[in-house]
């Protein structure tokens, strides 16, 4: 750590994610100066369905931020602005004059608007609102999520109507209760977050009066929709009011887009891959608004105050590091997630055997969410090393799918990749992917570009720093990796691959 003292003035970047909430300060040359974090609880009421609760959320939030200050051994005078990064599309409904939520907060990764969304799409197809919003009509996004909670929470509806309940991603409620809350608190989201409800226009970057009546979701529910650096508010109130009462609370952007942001893929065509729960890859198009035709969403990538917003396309895979999770924890056949690199090394290759981990269906570029998990290729020489070395192959693989995808959209080809994310200090999962993509990877110095990329916005917003070149100049390379698989090889096994997800489709029948 740095003596904090001599080096300041800092930002301090909240980052509310899936699985935990951690706060970072950074310095001017984006060094991490201290960190905390807290897990949550992950509610699974029913197959299929995930919920976090968002008052327990909240308060780890103020925890984390409160030790992180404490780590750096600084003051409020010493912080110049305060960013948020947030898991994207969970959802939380909450009574604006009491500030409790209604009801759980909905997952991302949730499943149980299927039947919503598919009757959503009856008559016009999954596509309905893609020219829109850049989306596919899927369980994913936010918007069916609010609607699932009006028509499934007593009196809800009611309430909503009469003006009493504030819709919200995670940005928004964080940043609702981190300005004041039931106390004046600010009611916004930005164009990233916005952009992942199926309800805001992408071309006008509002919300769309037309899909939120088709949705049900009413919209006086709605935050007020804002570029992701600017200062929305102050600290004020609570816990967080006594220790940092004042600061401009600064930018706010889905994780994904921070992390865009944080590896400062600020041109036309540079693209990273976030390596977590799930894997997320952007590619910036600049301020082309790309229709995808090979299963990609197309999302707002992010937007620096009064200029023009960039966009961007995105590929997601729903389970890559929850995989590894899955084989400590459910199967018993690792006990910490650095061994599975381990286990893996000790074999020279899959032994033929492939694993798609289509737990709750494919994302990108399928969108199936009748899909269901499969390995294929099993015999008896098959061991568990071997299903080792397949679980890291299916992050490179979808990976490789994607990149595909956004090479056929966009036009242009891949030149190397950024990657981030906890998974990304397995050395081997970097090598196969360089292998599998035929591309270099590059790593940062700094892995948590998610929390990065909050605080560069923030900083921007406030002057903190000049301008993207400054943010430029910050970013290190730590490492790199270069193929090394020769092309028989890599096409045998992709086609290898592709087969293996065919035998996913399907599973699920529309009635069950």
């Amino acid at each position: 750590m740095t003596d904090a003292h001599t080096a300041g003035p800092f930002i301090a970047a909240i980052d509310q994610g899936t699985t935990s909430s951690r706060c970072i300060v950074f310095d001017r040359d984006g060094r991490i100066v201290s960190v905390d974090q807290k897990e949550h609880e992950q509610i699974f009421p029913k197959p299929g369905w995930v919920e976090h609760d968002a008052t327990e959320i909240w308060t780890n939030v103020q925890e984390v931020v409160a030790g992180a200050i404490e780590k750096a051994g600084i003051t409020r005078d010493d912080i110049k602005a305060i960013g948020i990064t947030n898991q994207r599309e969970t959802t939380v409904l909450w009574d604006r004059n009491t500030g409790e939520p209604v009801h759980n907060a909905i997952v991302w990764q949730d499943t149980r608007t299927d039947a919503l969304c598919r009757e959503l799409a009856r008559n016009v197809g999954q596509d309905r609102f893609r020219r829109e919003t850049g989306l596919p009509l899927a369980s994913y996004f936010a918007g069916p999520k609010a609607r699932w909670l009006l028509d499934h929470v007593d009196g809800l509806q009611e309430r909503a109507d009469a003006g009493d309940i504030l819709f919200g991603t995670m940005d928004s409620w964080v940043i609702w209760n981190l300005t004041g809350g039931v106390d004046g608190g600010k009611h916004v989201t930005d164009v990233t977050n916005a952009s992942r409800t199926l309800l805001m226009n992408l071309h006008r970057m509002e919300w769309d009066e037309r899909i939120c009546s088709s949705i049900g979701v009413p919209m006086q529910m709605l935050p007020e929709i804002r570029s992701s650096a600017e200062v929305y508010g102050e600290v004020s109130g609570g816990r967080l009011g006594e220790l940092l009462g004042g600061i401009p609370v600064a930018s706010a952007l889905g994780d994904q887009q921070a992390a865009l942001f944080g590896q400062t893929c600020f041109s036309e065509g540079e693209a990273k891959s976030t390596y977590g729960t799930g894997t997320f890859m952007l590619m910036n198009t600049g301020e082309k608004i790309i229709n995808s035709y090979s299963g990609l969403v197309t999302t707002v990538g992010y937007q620096i105050g009064d200029q023009k917003p960039v966009y961007a396309l995105e590929g997601s895979i729903a389970v890559t590091g929850s995989l590894v999770q899955w084989m400590r924890d459910q199967m018993g056949l690792i006990s910490t997630a650095a061994e599975i690199e381990t286990l893996a090394l000790s074999v020279e290759d899959n032994g033929g055997a492939y694993f798609v981990p289509a737990f709750s269906g494919l994302f990108a570029p399928y969108w199936r969410s009748d899909a269901r998990g499969v390995i294929a290729g099993l015999t008896r020489y098959v061991t568990k090393a071997h299903l080792a070395r397949a679980v890291l192959e299916a992050t490179a693989w979808q990976t490789r799918e994607i990149a595909d995808a956004m090479t056929k959209d966009s036009g242009v080809e891949l030149a190397a990749l950024k990657v981030d994310g906890g998974m990304t200090s397995n050395n081997l999962l970097m090598q196969t992917l360089s292998d599998f993509l035929d591309a270099p990877v590059v790593r940062p110095m700094v892995a948590e570009t998610t929390c990065l990329g909050a605080a560069y916005a923030a900083g921007l917003a406030v002057g903190f720093w000049s301008g993207t070149e400054d943010l430029r100049a910050n970013w290190r390379r730590a490492a790199e990796w270069t193929p090394r698989m020769d092309a028989e090889t890599r096409d045998r096994e992709y086609k290898n691959w592709l087969k293996a997800v065919e035998r996913t489709m399907g599973w699920i029948d529309d009635e069950s």
